[in-house]
């Protein structure tokens, strides 16, 4: 029992204050030793990792397009390997009987000539694509078809020829597989069409004929120029091509497709086909040379001019230039104030039209 209740049991006044101090001091111990223990701990502080600086956004450079190793000399088309086999320039009949004729499709350049009687013929020259399908039907040769198939290093390819052009190929010692003098082994006739309309060949037979002929299956062609995007800036629209070579019911046409960037061909408004696939005849490149045309004999047999030069006009990609034609190195160059024009990678028509009329009423295009 505490002091102050030890003598009467009662509370005396003096002992009030003392009471109430210890009272206020055990509190205040009590209070302050609850404080201690209930006292947070500080947390310790994290050190934020170390951040790199974001990197600066830059550039990547543009990729350089890998350019092919090789490329046909005579298309300027990438190819796989390197192209030096020998070409073979065939005459290719085009009278309405001989239509759709066989393997055009598979040619790097035709040339379309007139023959006897205002009607047309091909000399069709195959280098770069390799193909089991026939070709023909063969028709016979001429001087001027010689030229040609000599502008680029080939064997000739016929059914037989005029007097004229038997004296150069012999004179000369030209190449040359005829079905009806030196080769006919390598030739066949297709008994579901009327002669001459009939005489057939194909690379393998073609290239066995040489052989056996000892001719070189090698053999350079003249380099040509070819550009992917041409300067155009001179050149006028012609998305539709009509050429007349001497007979009004005899027109060739041509259309340009944007998509492929190539021209379809027409014979008297339709489609001109290759019977072997169906497909119809194209080219990346129209070109047209006007020169002097004579008839010599009673047959109508013709001189055509191949050397001089004149005036000739270029279609690519829906466009024309009207430029010159000179013959230059051994082939007919196309220039522009003296500066040769390049073809558009790919297959290239030449159509030779006689200068006895004015080129703006030998060739329409819109």
């Amino acid at each position: 029992m505490p002091a102050i209740f030890r003598r009467t049991g009662k509370i005396r006044r003096t002992d009030i204050p003392r009471f109430f101090l210890a009272a206020l001091i055990l509190a205040a111990l009590a209070f302050a030793a609850a404080c201690a223990k209930e006292k947070p701990t500080a947390m310790p502080t994290e050190t934020p990792p170390e951040t790199s600086p974001a990197p600066t956004a830059t550039e990547e450079p543009t990729p350089t397009p890998e350019l092919p190793a090789y490329r046909a000399p005579l298309t300027g088309l990438p190819v796989e390997q390197e192209v030096n086999n020998r070409p073979f320039a065939v005459m290719i009949n085009n009278l309405a009987p001989a239509r759709p004729q066989s393997g055009m499709t598979q040619a790097d350049v035709v040339w379309e000539l007139l023959a006897e009687g205002g009607i047309t013929r091909f000399v069709v020259v195959f280098q770069s694509k390799e193909f089991a399908d026939p070709i023909g039907p063969v028709r016979s040769i001429r001087p001027y078809f010689i030229e040609v198939g000599d502008f680029y290093n080939a064997i000739h390819v016929h059914a037989g020829a005029s007097n004229d052009g038997f004296a150069i190929l012999q004179k000369q010692k030209k190449h040359d597989l005829d079905e009806i003098t030196n080769a006919g082994a390598f030739f066949w006739r297709d008994k579901s069409r009327k002669a001459p309309h009939n005489v057939y060949t194909d690379l393998e037979k073609l290239r066995a004929g040489a052989e056996k002929l000892k001719y070189p299956l090698e053999a350079a062609v003249p380099a040509l120029t070819f550009n992917e995007n041409p300067d155009l800036a001179l050149a006028d629209g012609a998305a539709q091509v009509e050429i007349k070579f001497q007979l009004s019911s005899y027109k060739v046409g041509y259309t340009y497709d944007p998509q492929t960037e190539k021209y379809a061909r027409f014979i008297n408004g339709e489609p001109h086909i290759d019977k072997n696939n169906n497909e119809q005849l194209t080219a990346s490149n129209l070109v047209v040379i006007r020169t002097k045309h004579r008839a010599y004999d009673k047959e109508g047999r013709l001189e055509v001019d191949l050397t001089s030069g004149g005036d000739a006009l270029l279609f690519q990609k829906g466009q024309v230039i009207a430029c010159e034609w000179v013959r230059e190195n051994g082939i007919i160059r196309l220039k522009k104030d003296g500066k040769e024009l390049p073809f558009v990678p790919g297959v290239t028509y030449y159509h030779v039209v006689p200068n006895a009329s004015s080129m703006a009423d030998l060739v329409k295009y819109q």
